[in-house]
C-alpha cells in the first residue's frame, strides 16, 4: 500500500497558505513547504512567511529552519522532506506539501535520484570561478547552448542552479533537463493528488503588486537592512531571493527605492510564469481555477471530490 500525500502549489501570491491551512484543519493533515526561501530564519516579510499566529496549530515542517548562510538546494529539501513525511505518517497524519517550487515538488513525488550531484568538483569551482569573474549571464548563455530546457525554466541570476546544470552537463554529457524527465516518468512511490492553484493572469499580477507594495508597508526593507547588518551578503543563496536581492542595490546605493520595488514587481510577475509553465508540464495535476471556484468552502468541496 503506497502512503498518501496531497500537493497543493500554485505561482505566488495566488492564495495558497490560506486554502493549506482549512484544507489540514478539515483532514487532519500537516503542512511541508516546498519553499525555497520560507527555510530561512530572519527572512519572514519578504517570503511572505506563514506567521505563528495564522497557522492555526497545523504542524508545519520546513518553515524557519536554517539559518540564511546556509544552502539550501533541491537535494537538502528532499532529504528534509523525507524525514518530515516519516514523522507526519508516524502521527497517522497526512502530509499537505504546499508551495511553488515546482521542481522540489518533483524531487519529492517522484523521488529523483541526484546520486553525483552532492559533492564539490573542479568543474563547480571553475564555473564558480567564471561566475565570479565573468557575471552570471555568460554562464547562462552557456546553458542555452547545452540544455535550452533547462535554461528556459532557470532564471539567469539563479547562478546556484544553472553551475549544477551545467555541471551535470560536464560530467554526463546529458542535459540535466533529459535526466530530469527521465526521472519524471518513474512512477511515484506515494498515492497523491496534485492540485494546482491558479488565477486570471491579470487578477494574479495584480495580486502580486499589492503583496509587494503590503511587503513593503511591513518593513521589508527593515528586514533586509538588518540581515545586511548580520553579515548576510548577497553571495549566499539566501540572498539572492526575491524581495532581498533588489532591496540589496537599493541599500548599496546601486538604485533608487522606486527602481527596485519597480524590478522585483516585473520579477515577481515573471517568476508566477515560469511557475505555471512548470506546472503545465506536470502529469496527473488536477487544476482548481479560482474564477470557477471563488471561495474557500467551494474549493475545499472540489478537493474532496478528487480525494480517496
Amino acid at each position: 500500500m503506497k502512503q498518501k500525500m496531497i500537493i497543493l502549489t500554485g505561482p505566488t501570491a495566488v492564495g495558497k497558505t490560506e486554502l493549506s491551512i482549512a484544507l489540514a484543519h478539515r483532514l487532519g493533515g500537516s503542512i511541508i513547504s516546498a519553499d525555497s526561501m520560507q527555510i530561512y530564519k530572519y527572512m519572514d516579510i519578504g517570503t511572505a512567511k506563514i506567521k505563528p499566529e495564522e497557522m492555526g496549530g497545523i504542524p508545519h515542517y520546513l518553515v524557519d529552519e536554517l539559518l540564511p548562510s546556509e544552502e539550501f538546494h533541491v537535494v537538502r529539501f528532499q532529504q528534509m522532506a523525507k524525514q518530515a513525511l516519516e514523522e507526519i505518517y508516524a502521527q497517522n497524519r497526512i502530509p499537505i506539501v504546499v508551495g511553488g517550487t515546482g521542481f522540489y515538488i518533483q524531487a519529492l513525488l517522484y523521488d529523483i535520484d541526484f546520486a553525483g550531484t552532492g559533492e564539490e568538483s573542479s568543474i563547480r569551482k571553475n564555473l564558480e570561478r567564471i561566475a565570479k569573474e565573468e557575471g552570471a549571464e555568460v554562464l547562462h548563455a552557456r546553458l542555452q547552448e547545452v540544455d535550452p530546457e533547462s535554461a528556459k525554466i532557470i532564471h539567469p541570476n539563479n547562478v546556484k542552479r544553472t553551475i549544477r546544470a551545467l555541471e551535470f552537463y560536464e560530467e554526463t554529457k546529458t542535459p540535466i533537463s533529459a535526466h530530469n524527465e527521465e526521472q519524471r516518468q518513474k512512477e511515484s512511490p506515494y498515492d497523491f493528488r496534485y492540485f494546482v492553484l491558479t488565477h486570471d493572469r491579470g487578477i494574479l499580477y495584480e495580486r502580486i503588486e499589492q503583496r509587494v507594495d503590503q511587503m513593503l508597508q511591513e518593513g521589508l526593507v527593515e528586514e533586509v537592512r538588518h540581515l545586511k547588518d548580520m553579515g548576510y551578503t548577497r553571495d549566499m543563496v539566501s540572498m539572492q531571493g526575491l524581495g532581498y536581492k533588489e532591496i540589496l542595490s537599493y541599500l548599496d546605493e546601486e538604485i533608487s527605492l522606486d527602481q527596485a520595488v519597480s524590478i522585483l514587481k516585473r520579477d515577481t510577475r515573471h517568476f508566477a510564469k515560469r511557475q505555471l509553465t512548470w506546472f503545465r508540464r506536470e502529469r496527473d495535476v488536477i487544476w482548481l481555477d479560482k474564477r470557477e471556484y471563488p471561495t474557500t468552502d467551494v474549493l475545499l468541496s472540489k478537493i474532496e471530490e478528487n480525494l480517496w
